[in-house]
């Protein structure tokens, strides 16, 4: 193909060129072949792309379908229950719940109700009416002096940096208006946090908002917001199931100076978040770290954050609160389907255990240590429907948390662009004219209403099943597919086992 190229195109241009002079018209329509011809002469000699050098202009489609592949994907190929990560009926009902509309489908069910993989709630045929109050639940354990009053389902963490300065003032003004609280991320507690919602601020191994100039932690600092008003809880952030055992990545087109200045750390450089904590190396140590803030925090809610790997380091942080008498105030159990605006694909895809097993595990560990009643279980990891938080919470879990679902409450799309600063709809990205998009009254009503609508959902299926309140939600409630999948088996005869 070059060399068709090299050799028609300039003769090509040659002719156009001849009867433009000719006719004395037109010769805007050489002067455009030339460009073209130039480019691609360019495109045979550079050294980069293969493709632009063997297929000279035209490897240019290529890149540009492969740019608009996750819209074609999405548009013009899934179906409505095969999407990913999310499916479009499921990001169609928290559009619709965020906007208040009604979350109805029509014609019934599309899911493959008699495969495995389906899963379902037992109704009782003495259903209950649902509940009007939303589910509440006490964060706070005998160590704790400042017990905080949660919702069942809060924002997940999204630092400001991975999320644009008008999407943490929708978040933090929705969960103001929902009573609910808003996750702050590894990034520190930016202005944008502080629109009078509550928060759980999130200290991760950069110790952004709380580090001083070597990147170690700073008490002085931490007492400073830990103290705020709007913080209610602190998370330590011990491993993300999108990437455990990796640091968190702030890529460097994102780390504007207002971000920078946020975190104490040089502007425009790609910030990695050490891998682990720099002040504790084992169990014993996180709990005194865990101690340690608790009180510089005046008594606040301390937990701390983590995707299950190794179980027995799990247990010994079990063992070690035995022996220290040191308990944190909840746990954060994220899964290995949790979300991220950058990874190594390695990580993401083949590190950490999943949300549900491991909040079997967890919940199993503590019950056998005597440590459950002692602090609070929270899920994080694709909780994104009513459906899910219930499955959380009959699998272990106190309360959830999400990210991705109130992500698209602000229009996200699944656009797939989270770690490239282009997010078309001004989520995720510092990109000023993409920003502009997004409107801070309309999306906080609609992160308000997405709560609001999932939680009343919840409370319908409770009722649904004839349970009264979540504490009598268990594993019982559910169904799945493998349950009845072979389940004509016993009921046809096997009339082809008589063939000889």
């Amino acid at each position: 193909m070059r060399d068709k190229f090299l050799s028609w195109g300039i003769v090509l241009v040659i002719a156009t060129w001849v009867i433009a002079l000719l006719i004395r018209a037109h010769y805007w329509i050489p002067t455009f072949l030339t460009a073209v011809y130039i480019l691609g002469v360019y495109n045979t000699y550079q050294t980069k792309h293969a493709i632009l050098r063997n297929f000279p202009v035209l490897g240019y489609f290529r890149y540009f379908f492969e740019s608009i592949s996750p819209e074609m994907q999405q548009y013009f190929i899934e179906r409505e229950t095969d999407g990913k990560p999310f499916p479009r009926n499921q990001r169609s009902a928290v559009y619709r719940r965020s906007k208040n509309l009604s979350d109805t489908v029509p014609f019934g069910t599309q899911l493959e109700v008699n495969h495995r993989k389906y899963e379902g709630i037992k109704h009782s045929i003495y259903a209950k009416s649902p509940k009007e109050e939303l589910p509440r639940v006490w964060v706070g354990g005998e160590q704790c002096s400042q017990p905080y009053h949660a919702s069942l389902f809060n924002i997940s963490a999204m630092s400001f940096g991975a999320l644009s300065d008008r999407a943490q003032i929708s978040l933090n003004r929705g969960a103001k208006k929902g009573n609910f609280y808003h996750n702050t991320g590894e990034g520190g507690i930016s202005p944008h946090h502080l629109e009078g919602g509550d928060l759980c601020w999130q200290i991760g191994t950069g110790y952004f908002g709380c580090r001083d100039d070597e990147g170690k932690f700073n008490p002085e600092l931490f007492t400073k917001y830990s103290t705020l008003p709007n913080v209610k809880m602190v998370e330590i952030k011990l491993s993300q199931g999108a990437k455990p055992g990796h640091g968190g990545v702030l890529p460097g087109v994102k780390n504007t100076p207002e971000i920078a200045k946020i975190r104490h750390v040089t502007p425009g450089m790609t910030i990695i978040s050490p891998p682990s904590h720099s002040s504790f190396s084992n169990a014993a140590g996180l709990l005194n770290f865990v101690k340690q803030l608790r009180e510089l925090s005046g008594g606040k809610p301390i937990g701390f954050k983590l995707c299950i790997g190794d179980t027995k380091e799990f247990e010994d942080i079990c063992v070690q609160m035995n022996v220290l008498k040191i308990y944190p105030d909840f746990i954060t159990i994220d899964g290995a389907e949790g979300g991220t605006g950058a990874a190594p694909p390695e990580f993401s895809d083949g590190v950490g255990m999943p949300l549900e097993p491991a909040l079997i595990f967890v919940n199993r560990t503590l019950k056998n240590y005597n440590l459950r009643d002692k602090l609070r279980v929270i899920a994080s990891g694709k909780v994104l429907t009513s459906l899910d938080i219930l499955r959380a919470v009959a699998m272990g879990a106190d309360m959830c948390n999400n990210a991705r679902g109130f992500m698209f409450s602000l229009g996200c799309i699944q656009a797939l662009r989270c770690n490239n600063n282009n997010c078309p709809t001004g989520v995720a990205t510092q990109d000023k004219m993409l920003i502009k998009g997004l409107d801070v009254t309309d999306k906080a009503e609609r992160v308000y209403h997405f709560h609001k609508n999932t939680l009343h959902t919840c409370n319908e299926l409770i009722a649904a099943a004839g349970r009264s309140s979540y504490e009598e939600v268990d594993a019982s409630m559910f169904m799945r597919g493998d349950e009845f999948e072979h389940l004509s088996d016993k009921y046809f005869p096997d009339i082809l086992g008589n063939v000889r």
